[in-house]
């Protein structure tokens, strides 16, 4: 029984320290952004190339070589490299080791977590639902990457509908000032790229589909296949309307951009409106009894003296 309740504790506090390990996630990927951009500044690319190559954690390194390891070794078939591939740059990660973190992630944990815990129930000598924890912890080591891959696909699509009104005021100027649309895709996604890296970065992605493509609308219809977003959707949707029309392309982009404005302060506003309902719980659990206690204690504590009294 007490090895039962050693390895609950033990379980409980691991799932606590992976919870808050994904809540500091963001905070450290922010400051590593700060330390990048500081690191631009004070040294040329190559070496700033060569010293994060460098300085890479030996875990990920670790991950890194399973996975290329794996990918190389033709276990998997096109079909499903393929569908790895495209659930990694869904979330922004078009380049680099991504897809070789992604497999090495998930081959380590689906069978690292199992055995540690196997041998954590050896040692405590826990034989009951040994079986079944072991593959609960497989399960979760198989979903755990995907379920993180999501995270951060859902937080990059954000960045990305933050971004776009102010993308939309750049391509404004830059279509007043002379500029094809190719030109001024590639424009904006320069200038935005420090404040919003992520809408700069599917801006770039159209600005090259726009060049590469006969038909420059199937590049910008792209551009709402491979975010999903209805505001970028509706981008593409107005500029093909543009090209096929002749319509006024600063009028509309103007439009659109106070239209995406209001529909962010319309979500804010319906966030804001939930603050109220959501404090709801914290006040019954932790306010209420407090106010009980002071308002009923000492009433509570003179009726206990009288009957003690009789």
């Amino acid at each position: 029984m007490n090895n039962m309740v050693i390895l609950i504790l033990g379980f409980v506090l691991s799932l606590v320290c992976v919870t808050g390990g994904l809540l500091l996630m963001p905070i450290s990927k922010r400051k590593a952004r700060i330390d990048e951009r500081i690191r631009s500044i004070r040294m040329p690319a190559t070496a700033r190339r060569e010293v994060s190559g460098h300085a890479a954690p030996i875990w990920m390194r670790l991950l890194l070589s399973v996975g290329q390891a794996v990918l190389a070794s033709g276990l998997l078939s096109h079909k499903a490299i393929e569908d790895l591939r495209e659930t990694v740059t869904a979330s922004g990660h078009r380049t680099g080791p991504a897809l070789s973190l992604f497999v090495g992630a998930k081959l380590v944990l689906l069978t690292g977590l199992p055995l540690f815990v196997w041998l954590l129930l050896s040692t405590t000598g826990t034989h009951g639902p040994a079986l079944l924890i072991v593959g609960g912890c497989a399960i979760i080591g198989l979903i755990l990457p995907d379920y993180i891959v999501r995270s951060i696909r859902k937080r990059y699509l954000k960045q990305v509908e933050i971004g776009l009104p102010a993308a939309l005021d750049l391509l404004i100027i830059c279509t007043e000032a002379g500029l094809a649309l190719e030109a001024g895709f590639e424009r904006v996604s320069t200038e935005a790229r420090d404040g919003a890296r992520a809408t700069s970065n599917e801006l770039r992605l159209t600005a090259i589909e726009m060049k590469m493509l006969a038909d420059r609308r199937q590049a910008l219809a792209n551009m709402g296949k491979r975010t999903g977003l209805d505001s970028m959707t509706r981008l593409g949707a107005m500029l093909s309307q543009s090209m096929r029309y002749g319509t006024p392309l600063t009028q509309a982009l103007r439009v659109l951009a106070a239209e995406m404005r209001q529909t962010m302060l319309t979500r804010f506003e319906a966030r804001a409106a939930r603050i109220p309902v959501l404090l709801t719980i914290p006040m019954i659990l932790f306010i209420l009894p407090c106010v009980f206690v002071v308002v009923a204690g000492p009433a509570a504590l003179e009726v206990r003296h009288m009957m003690a009294s009789r």
